[in-house]
């Protein structure tokens, strides 16, 4: 969310920048917003001054009375009243403009940085880096789930009568192969400095409508019956929400926090659900990283919170490259994006597998996260978000990057700890 004295200053480049974003529908959001503002303004002054007025003449009733000029009182008290009535409407009138204001507010899109190229959606992202020489072996790669299966690794059948499309089992070998990835990516960003979290897999609607837009909500959230509660769709909600209404000292910054979840989404919208993978589902469990720092340090945080991803999964023998996300592609409250791409042996393409965040100050302002800096003046803090691997989607490139013809899966040597010693995975013979 913008701040309303920036709107209020620049209201052509706010309107430059939903154009930018090819969200025209909102250009007149803006001029909305500046006359919710100036009447918010106005009634602000009004009723200060009515209740200066209301004081001043106050004080006059005593002497008055004291004086027994008793129909004068009256009169002023008359005044008084007349000016109480007209405060309680200025200040009804207050509170729905001031709530019509920040439900606008919530709806204008974000500032973004200007190296973000200006495009419609996602196919006019730019690719930046490859990290890795993408390979396609000269047998064929199967699908991701018979990959699984050949090691009795995957149930999707049992899910689907259990919960429906877009769930699933994951057995033996397959599974360990999951939390394996999961354990070694914590290990990885502990050794990188950050504070490992467990965070709560539910959170209330102000941290949702403080974490991300409503059009994402409405996409993705899972709301809980009967109660003020939603099911994370990453724990970078919960994660950010952890700093909600803190004053925060500024020596402590940065805060550097990885956390463990498990995700729910609806998938909602264009993408859907994939009927035979385990792609695009409702739930999955994810290794993120967050950072709440000082606004001058989040392009360098941005930069090297993408590059442990990176790092990660070319430690595990991916070959990956980074997308920079153009300007139609970035949600609302995003500065600037950068998405991850591991390589597909099978499709000979990448696809993605994390996405990196740079939010400004928009989760702060939101969630009011101020920082307390060493001249004793408080300004909002900047947050960022990266995914460190969300299996099963990260399994995918796993297996097809280190299978072998004879149906085996390697595991690279970072991870072998992680799986008992084992160095390869076999394929289940049948009977």
């Amino acid at each position: 969310m913008l701040d309303i004295k920036f709107v209020r200053e620049n209201p052509e480049i706010v309107k430059q920048n939903i154009r930018n974003k090819f969200q025209d529908n909102k250009l007149e959001l803006v001029d909305k917003v500046l006359e919710l503002d100036k009447e918010n303004r106005e009634i602000k002054q009004e009723v200060e001054a009515l209740r200066a007025e209301r004081n001043k003449t106050s004080k006059q009733i005593g002497a008055l009375m004291a004086q027994g000029k008793k129909e004068e009182a009256e009169e002023v008290k008359r005044q008084v009243a007349a000016s109480g009535s007209r405060i309680e409407e200025l200040s009804a009138r207050e509170k729905e403009v001031e709530e019509e204001l920040l439900k606008n507010m919530m709806v204008i899109p974000n500032i973004i940085d200007p190296s973000v190229p200006i495009g419609k959606d996602d196919s006019e992202n730019v690719e930046i880096e490859k990290f890795g020489e993408p390979v396609v072996p000269d047998f064929e790669v199967p699908y991701h789930t018979e990959i699984m299966e050949n090691f009795d690794g995957i149930d999707l059948d049992s899910a689907r009568r259990v919960a429906g499309n877009g769930f699933y089992y994951l057995m033996g070998d397959i599974a360990r192969l999951h939390s394996a990835v999961i354990s070694y990516a914590r290990d990885f960003m502990i050794n990188r400095g950050f504070t490992y979290c467990v965070p709560p897999f539910m959170i209330r609607s102000n941290v949702v409508t403080g974490v991300m837009s409503f059009a994402e909500m409405d996409a993705m959230m899972y709301k809980i019956e009967g109660e003020d509660l939603y099911l994370i769709g990453t724990s970078e909600h919960s994660m950010i929400g952890k700093f909600i209404d803190q004053i925060i000292p500024e020596e402590e910054l940065p805060k550097t926090l990885t956390s463990y979840s498990p995700c729910f989404r609806k998938e909602k919208g264009a993408h859907g659900l994939e009927e035979r993978g385990v792609y695009r589902i409702h739930q999955f469990e994810k290794q993120e990283m967050i950072v709440v720092c000082r606004p001058e340090e989040s392009p360098m945080w941005f930069d090297k919170l993408w590059q442990n991803t990176v790092d990660l999964f070319r430690s595990l023998d991916i070959p990956v490259r980074t997308l920079e996300c153009c300007s139609g592609d970035l949600a609302d409250l995003k500065v600037k994006s950068l998405d991850v791409e591991a390589w597909s042996p099978r499709q000979k393409k990448y696809f993605e597998v994390g996405s990196c965040s740079n939010l400004g100050d928009a989760q702060a302002r939101r969630l009011k996260i101020r920082v307390n800096g060493k001249d004793g003046k408080k300004y909002l803090a900047h947050t960022l978000n990266n995914t460190v691997v969300a299996p099963p989607r990260m399994l995918i490139a796993f297996l097809e990057n280190n299978l072998n013809a004879d149906g085996s899966v390697n595991i690279p040597k970072a991870l072998q700890p992680y799986m008992g010693g084992m160095t390869k995975i076999e394929k289940k013979t049948r009977a």
